[in-house]
C-alpha cells in the first residue's frame, strides 16, 4: 500500500497516541515490531501517519503494549477504520491542510469551547465579518482565495446549527464584540447572530467586560475540541506561523484549567446577552 503523502491531523493524532503508548509499555519500536510480526519500518509508517492501521492489528498492540483501557481502544479503532470522506475533503487543494484538519476535527468532536478575545469566535461570525477579516488578514488575496475561507467557515457551522449540534459554550472579550471589522452595520449583524445563537439550548455565551479588574487573559484566545474520551481532546491556537493543534497530557490539563479561570470571571449568560443587547443598542 502507498505511503500517505499528507496525513491529516485526525491521522497524525492516531499514531502519536499509539506511539505514547508504547512508551508508557516501555517497549523500543523493534520490540512492538517483533510481537507483531511486523519489521520495525511498519511500526515507524503507522507511528508517523504514513500508514494506516487495521483494527485488529490496532488492538493487537493494545493487548502488546498492556493497555486496559477499553473506551481509549475503542475510539482509536473509530478513528483507524473510519473511511468518511467529509465535506472539506471539496477544499483540498483550494485552502491550507490546517482548515480541512480542523473542521474534520469539529466533526468529530463531542463538545466545543472557545475564549475569544480580539475576534468574534468562527463559528459565530457572519459572511460579512468573515469576508472582511479574511481580506484583511492578508490583502493581497484575489477574491476567489477570500470566497472560498468565507464559504469553507459558513459551511463549519454545521457543528452548531446543523441537525445534530454538538455543546458549544463560548466566552467573548469585549473587546472583540466592539471592534468594527466590517463597518457599523455589519458589526450590528453580527451582534444579532450571537443573541439568536445564544438562544439555542446547546450554545453557551458569557462576556468578559472591559470593566473587570484583574483580568490579564489577553492571551487566552483558544479553541477546546473534546473528543470521544478525554485524553483524545485538542487544543487549537493560532500561532504566527500557522494553526497549532495541541494534545499532550499536561498542555490539556493546562487548557482545562485556564477555560475554567476565564469561565468563572466572566458575566453569567444573562448578564452577557445584556452586553451584547447594549452594544447594538449602541450602533
Amino acid at each position: 500500500m502507498a505511503l500517505r503523502r499528507e496525513p491529516t491531523a485526525r491521522q497524525v493524532r492516531l499514531a502519536t497516541e499509539l506511539r505514547r503508548l508504547r512508551d508508557a509499555a516501555g517497549l523500543a519500536a523493534r520490540e512492538a515490531a517483533a510481537l507483531l510480526g511486523v519489521s520495525p519500518v511498519q511500526i515507524s509508517h503507522i507511528e508517523s501517519a504514513l500508514a494506516g492501521v487495521s483494527e485488529e492489528r490496532l488492538r493487537r498492540l493494545a493487548a502488546n503494549y498492556t493497555c486496559s483501557d477499553g473506551d481509549l481502544i475503542d475510539a482509536l479503532v473509530a478513528m483507524a477504520t473510519d473511511r468518511a470522506q467529509g465535506w472539506w475533503e471539496e477544499y483540498r487543494g483550494l485552502l491550507p491542510a490546517a482548515y480541512l484538519d480542523l473542521a474534520e476535527l469539529e466533526h468529530h468532536a463531542t463538545f466545543r469551547r472557545d475564549v475569544a478575545v480580539i475576534h468574534v469566535p468562527g463559528l459565530f461570525q457572519t459572511e460579512d465579518y468573515a469576508r472582511a477579516l479574511f481580506a484583511y488578514m492578508n490583502p493581497e488575496f484575489p477574491d476567489a482565495e477570500v470566497e472560498h475561507r468565507v464559504l469553507h467557515r459558513m459551511r463549519r457551522k454545521v457543528v452548531i446549527d446543523g441537525p445534530d449540534p454538538i455543546p458549544y459554550e463560548t466566552v467573548i472579550h469585549e473587546a472583540a464584540l466592539r471592534i468594527r471589522v466590517a463597518g457599523r452595520a455589519a458589526t450590528r449583524a453580527q451582534l444579532t447572530r450571537i443573541l439568536e445563537m445564544s438562544d439555542a439550548e446547546h450554545v453557551t455565551v458569557r462576556v468578559i467586560p472591559f470593566t473587570l479588574d484583574d483580568f490579564a487573559g489577553a492571551g487566552s484566545t483558544m479553541v477546546h475540541l473534546g473528543g470521544t474520551v478525554p485524553r483524545l481532546d485538542t487544543v487549537v491556537r493560532d500561532a504566527p506561523h500557522g494553526t497549532v493543534f495541541l494534545d499532550s497530557e499536561a498542555q490539556l490539563e493546562h487548557f482545562r484549567k485556564l477555560f475554567r479561570r476565564v469561565k468563572k470571571r466572566s458575566l453569567a449568560p444573562g448578564q452577557s446577552r445584556d452586553l451584547i443587547h447594549e452594544l447594538a443598542k449602541e450602533l
